[in-house]
């Protein structure tokens, strides 16, 4: 890239890099590094190879880093001894660890609280003996794998997420993310298909928005109300990409009051391909509408800064290089939303962020089907 092209692509991404406020979260530039699942943790205990991960992340100017997700105290949260818990003395030290490399990096870093509900098959590890958990005890196919759960189950719950919330504030990070997405736990009470509750839990679209509200209003009270509380929904499911929570803008509105009015401070908004719009008749995508609808700052992601859809990346010898970021930059530049979620293409390359904004695009690393099994 000569020197012109170069100082041109500075000037065309700079609302990339401009700072961003929302209340007392106060990041360099509008990049967030997306949640993303890697299984490092043995035992569930995040390492030192975990911190040095995220500090070189923070490092290259990643504005705001999400955890991959990270179990709350429940047998059936999750489903891999490898994946990170975020309770036990010994696994929160780790994740202190994490918080102390990427601040002095000059980061800011917010776990993302996850239960994977009956998405978690029989016999996971590491307790088998558990059963899945969720509000109808279907899993995403609509099998039956256990009992729905109870009111008092429920309250356990909510106060297991609540636990979380206040130790991420007491170890030092800088707010929560809870994963309402994709079909784990949260998202399990959304989507009618798995939550077939006859209780408050259940019926109508705002019915079955209660779940969350309630674990969203115990964060609240856990951490006060200046710490932030990011929420992660999604319209689509690991297993049926077409799902709708809502089908129009109108339902879109019902479904997210309940989560703003408990106290939720920005929304991640996860769709496949951040470019699509989300409803016809308008070229919003689904941060787009969140944002119009509920004033509250939001998150995009999908695909960002690769020439192919995610999913198409898992096709044996698939591939994707870097893409004009031309259509995110001007959307972000109208304000459709406010921070842009960078997944593979920042877990492939640590230094994707310090290169797009340096004008040094021709020098990210190719991301390949191979390099995923890395991810540095």
């Amino acid at each position: 890239m000569s020197t012109h092209e170069s100082s041109t692509h500075v000037l065309a991404t700079q609302s990339l890099f401009e700072p961003f406020e929302a209340g007392n979260l106060k990041l360099s530039n509008r990049i967030v590094m997306a949640p993303m699942t890697r299984g490092f943790s043995p035992n569930g205990v995040p390492g030192q190879d975990v911190a040095d991960y995220y500090r070189r992340r923070a490092e290259n100017g990643v504005g705001l880093i999400v955890t991959e997700g990270t179990l709350i105290n429940h047998p059936a949260a999750g489903a891999s001894p490898h994946w990170p818990n975020f309770h036990g003395e010994e696994a929160l030290n780790g994740w202190a660890n994490v918080v102390s490399g990427v601040h002095e990096a000059g980061g800011k870093i917010i776990p993302q609280l996850w239960h994977v509900g009956t998405s978690r098959a029989i016999g996971s590890l590491p307790n088998p003996e558990a059963l899945p958990v969720g509000p109808s005890g279907l899993d995403l196919s609509g099998n039956k794998v256990s009992e729905p759960l109870t009111e008092q189950e429920i309250v356990l719950l909510i106060e297991a997420y609540a636990q979380a919330a206040a130790d991420a504030k007491r170890i030092g990070f800088d707010g929560i993310e809870l994963h309402g997405a994709h079909g784990y736990l949260i998202d399990q009470f959304f989507w009618e298909k798995t939550n077939q509750r006859t209780d408050r839990y259940g019926g109508s679209l705002v019915a079955r928005t209660r779940f969350a509200a309630e674990i969203v209003a115990a964060c609240r009270r856990a951490v006060g109300p200046d710490f932030p509380i990011v929420f992660r929904f999604s319209q689509w499911k690991s297993t049926e990409y077409t799902a709708k929570l809502a089908n129009t803008s109108e339902q879109l509105a019902q479904f997210l009051a309940p989560l703003v009015e408990a106290g939720v401070d920005i929304f991640h908004c996860s769709t496949r391909r951040f470019w699509e719009p989300e409803f016809e008749g308008s070229d919003l995508n689904l941060a787009g509408w969140t944002k119009k609808l509920t004033g509250k700052p939001t998150i995009t992601v999908g695909s960002v800064g690769l020439d192919e859809e995610f999913t198409k990346l898992f096709k044996e010898g698939a591939g994707a290089n870097a893409i004009n970021l031309d259509g995110l930059i001007k959307r972000l530049g109208q304000g459709e939303f406010d921070l842009v979620a960078i997944g593979r293409a920042l877990l492939n390359d640590p230094t994707w962020a310090a290169k797009v904004r340096e004008g040094r695009t021709s020098e990210l690393l190719p991301f390949t089907a191979e390099s995923m099994k890395t991810l540095l």
